[in-house]
């Protein structure tokens, strides 16, 4: 940080490039914070707020667990059926300990979802309202402010995801169902008829391009990534292919009279997270066969990224990676944060370099009171969320929890460094003082004779 002061009153450096020295400098100082709580209870019991303890143990956003959130205000679905929405300014302070509370609850009615939720997000150009989908094939409209219901779309099937585009004029809805078509929700005139035919199989993910209105894309459990263009009669656009890395180029390389691809697969496995970059250049895809792909979307080439065999992808659910908006970085630099068991792996998204391990803090066995009332002993990341204007974001576990995830500085980042070499020297004192109880025990073992008979 120093030399990049020197280089802006040297002038050999402009306030960008200051700018965003010290926010890529944030963004890798990034770590739990755990002082920072959220608990969806509705009795409110008193919680010390000191050292994380019995009590922190207890505290849950959603008591069977978290499957989706959202920041624009932080929205929260759970697994028992409730949406909880948080007001984060409230809560925010000079402390490092506090416990936000939810703002207001959507439960568990006739009027709201049967089932868990499976996705959550706000209206893009309005927060005043959000959308719902759930296990019980309901896609739902509500108004932020009343927490009402102001539309039902019924799509018997299971809706995996949806999406809603960040820029079009439409008010398509895309919804990822059980079935092997892409269904189309208009919120304008209320229809829900309209479906894409393509994959062979469920469709977990969806995601619309953030550049062009009318392109969408969709992930399948049939291994396929799919892209669609609404307007054409026939939809299609083609199918992502991992063998391919040089992409379709068309007769002038530019993709002039370039032929559809209908054969080929993304992943050798289910297909069930889909994201574009903020720029809409490349799309990311997460699959059942724990491989990350980055595809260059001018050429729908294979950008060949190479992500190691750390990623873990095994639940038939969604899984999103989450890009950090290109803003907070150095140009043409992406950083992705990758849900993992009991952790968030940071990468570089092109080189495929982990720069970073977060671990998931306080994971253990939480009370799951669901049907099957049993325990739920491996906490999964199931939903990230940046907040936009900051650098931190959040996440949302399957133990119910909702995790804060903030910058330290340096003066933080060294003390939690001379904590941590007081703690090596304590455990390697412990060891010692172990390994000398073995050797004594062995040592008295072999004065005594023994005798085999």
């Amino acid at each position: 940080m120093n030399a990049q002061l020197l280089n802006r009153a040297l002038g050999t450096a402009g306030p960008e490039a200051l700018q965003r020295a010290e926010l890529s400098r944030r963004l890798h100082a990034i770590q739990a914070a755990p002082g920072a709580r959220f608990d969806g209870r509705e009795e409110q019991i008193p919680v010390t707020q000191g050292k994380q303890g019995e009590n922190a143990a207890v505290l849950r956003a959603h008591h069977a667990g978290v499957n989706s959130i959202e920041i624009d205000r932080l929205l929260s679905g759970g697994a028992e059926a409730s949406i909880k929405l948080w007001d984060l300014e409230r809560s925010e302070n000079t402390q490092k300990h506090y416990i936000n509370h939810p703002v207001a609850v959507v439960k568990k009615s006739p009027s709201s979802h049967q089932y868990g939720i499976t996705h959550v997000c706000f209206y893009p150009f309005d927060s005043l309202a959000f959308l719902s989908s759930s296990y019980d094939h309901k896609l739902k409209v509500y108004a932020t402010e009343t927490m009402t219901a102001s539309a039902t779309f019924d799509l018997d099937s299971v809706i995996h995801s949806h999406s809603l585009s960040p820029i079009a004029d439409h008010l398509l809805v895309a919804c990822a169902t059980q079935h092997s078509t892409v269904r189309l929700v208009d919120l304008r005139s209320g229809a829900s008829t309209h479906s894409l035919a393509g994959h062979s199989r469920a469709i977990l993910s969806v995601a619309w391009s953030p550049h062009e209105q009318y392109i969408l894309a969709s992930g399948s459990s049939d291994g396929t990534a799919r892209l669609w263009d609404i307007r054409r009669s026939a939809n299609s656009l083609g199918v992502l292919d991992l063998e391919d890395s040089v992409g379709i180029i068309g007769e002038d390389g530019l993709g002039k009279d370039a032929r559809n691809r209908e054969k080929g697969k993304a992943h050798t496995g289910t297909v069930n997270g889909l994201v574009w970059s903020d720029n809409g250049r490349h799309l990311i895809t997460a699959g059942h066969d724990e491989r990350v792909r980055v595809w260059d979307m001018e050429s729908g080439a294979n950008a060949l990224s190479h992500f190691g065999p750390i990623l873990k992808n095994t639940h038939l659910s969604t899984l999103l990676p989450l890009l950090v908006p290109s803003s907070l970085q150095e140009s043409g630099k992406q950083v992705m944060l990758y849900p993992n068991p009991k952790e968030i792996l940071m990468f570089d998204l092109f080189e495929g370099t982990l720069l970073k391990r977060l671990r998931v803090p306080g994971v253990s066995a939480a009370p799951l009171r669901g049907n099957a009332g049993q325990m739920n002993t491996r906490s999964r990341t199931t939903s990230l969320a940046w907040r936009a204007g900051n650098v931190d974001f959040y996440s949302a576990h399957s133990d119910g929890a909702i995790r804060v995830w903030l910058p330290k500085t340096p003066e933080e980042l060294q003390s939690d460094l001379g904590e941590a070499e007081g703690l090596n020297s304590a455990e390697d004192e412990d060891r010692k003082r172990k390994r000398q109880a073995l050797d004594d025990v062995f040592r008295d073992l072999t004065k005594h004779k023994i005798t085999f008979t």
